[in-house]
């Protein structure tokens, strides 16, 4: 994680043409060699603290309260997860913000941020599916394949994905990405999840 929060740091400091693969591996104290191993590019070095966010979102629907419908879960975890201060720190959203508007910009970021985005909502199958089974692994197997379980998850991710794109792409004095997320979120109201 050591190697991922350098690249931030050079990414927001000093912006991610300017930043080389060698600089990233000698702010985290290691020799460009030793980078390599682990990233094939500047960009991916990145993907552990974008993975990070997108593993406190699942987390936190997994650990909402179990009387919460699927719908309130969802929304449990977005206040959690993008409430700044709440699930991560109000210094790391705002590092947060300029990696994901940086994006934008990056095809080779916006890959990077793709792939996450992709795996996260991988990862809410299984959480959704395990809610929904009430600890029943043979319906959650059942869940887990479900074609329905997986379009909710995509629906669920890309609205807070979305709500977080557009948040870290408006200016300061936007709406929260809260504010955006609980907003596409109400649209799952009416969601069939088993389907």
């Amino acid at each position: 994680m050591e190697i991922a929060r350098a690249a931030a740091r050079l990414f927001v400091g000093q912006g991610l043409r300017a930043t080389r693969a060698e600089d990233i591996a000698r702010a985290a104290g290691i020799a460009p060699r030793t980078f390599y191993r682990y990233f094939a590019t500047k960009e991916e070095a990145v993907a552990p603290l974008y993975a990070l966010g997108a593993e406190r979102w699942a987390e936190a629907v997994r650990e909402a309260p179990p009387e919460l419908s699927l719908p309130d879960a969802l929304e449990h975890a977005a206040r959690h997860t993008l409430t700044p201060g709440a699930g991560v720190s109000t210094p790391s959203w705002e590092w947060a913000r300029t990696l994901i508007h940086l994006a934008e910009s990056s095809p080779a970021l916006r890959k990077v941020w793709a792939e996450v985005c992709q795996n996260a909502e991988r990862a809410l199958v299984e959480v959704l599916a395990a809610r929904l089974s009430g600890g029943d692994d043979n319906v959650a197997a059942r869940l887990r394949s479900s074609p329905g379980l997986h379009f909710g998850a995509a629906v669920a991710g890309a609205a807070v994905r979305v709500a977080v794109e557009r948040w870290a792409s408006s200016p300061e004095r936007a709406r929260s990405p809260l504010e955006l997320a609980l907003r596409n979120l109400e649209g799952m109201r009416g969601f069939t999840w088993e389907g």
